[in-house]
């Protein structure tokens, strides 16, 4: 198919690595909705070219010459929240992966994802989806196991507005599902981002999957 350039899916990738930065950009051109913007080789050329460049998706990886890829994170989501960050690494520890989702990231994979899983997990990110290998998945779910779970007081339509905006809907979305305004669900919306102590819709989405907070 032929996509104008107005809907392709604009990716920066950021990575030390020359040879993942190639492999990269070989993947990304075999997609006709994907496009490479940009290439950055650590943390401060990644929040420049993200100024510069507004991409829709970063690929970043955790460990980069100048800092880390939660710090880059952060300083990218601080000027542009709309932009979607995927951690793409070799590293499973738990310290590393809920730094990334803390600073606002909506996915971590591992460097051994298939072509076809990673598309998935870009297109899913533009719909507003979290994806996490099942790796990190299990280190999270772990890592939370002994803590109380958040989540306990909210209501039965709070937990139904939840679950949607796991779906990836936005609130014009959930108000025609339920059948209620959009005022209404944006105050669902600020109640449960409240309720569990988040910033976002990110960071809430995040947090009910890992805490199991959906059916």
């Amino acid at each position: 198919m032929n996509l104008s350039q107005e809907k392709l899916i604009r990716i920066l990738v950021v990575d030390d690595h020359t040879m993942v930065r190639r492999g990269l950009a070989t993947f990304i051109g075999v997609f006709d909705d994907f496009s490479l913007v940009g290439e950055a080789t650590n943390g401060e050329s990644a929040i420049r070219l993200c100024n510069e460049l507004n991409p829709d998706i970063v690929l970043m990886d955790m460990v980069l010459p100048d800092m880390d890829g939660a710090s880059a994170t952060r300083a990218i989501k601080r000027e542009h929240p709309e932009i979607k960050v995927i951690f793409l690494t070799s590293f499973k520890d738990e310290v590393l992966i809920m730094n990334a989702m803390q600073a606002g990231a909506v996915g971590y994979l591992l460097k051994d994802i298939s072509a076809n899983e990673l598309a998935q997990a870009i297109r899913g990110a533009m719909s507003g989806q979290v994806t996490f290998s099942p790796e990190a998945a299990k280190i999270m779910l772990t890592a939370n196991k002994q803590q109380p779970v958040p989540g306990g007081d909210l209501t039965e339509r709070e937990r139904v507005v939840l679950e949607l905006m796991v779906e990836g809907l936005n609130n014009t979305q959930i108000a025609q599902r339920l059948f209620i305004s959009p005022a209404t669900v944006k105050s669902h919306v600020s109640n449960i981002l409240s309720k569990l102590n988040v910033t976002g819709r990110t960071e809430a989405v995040a947090l009910a999957i890992r805490h199991g907070l959906i059916e």
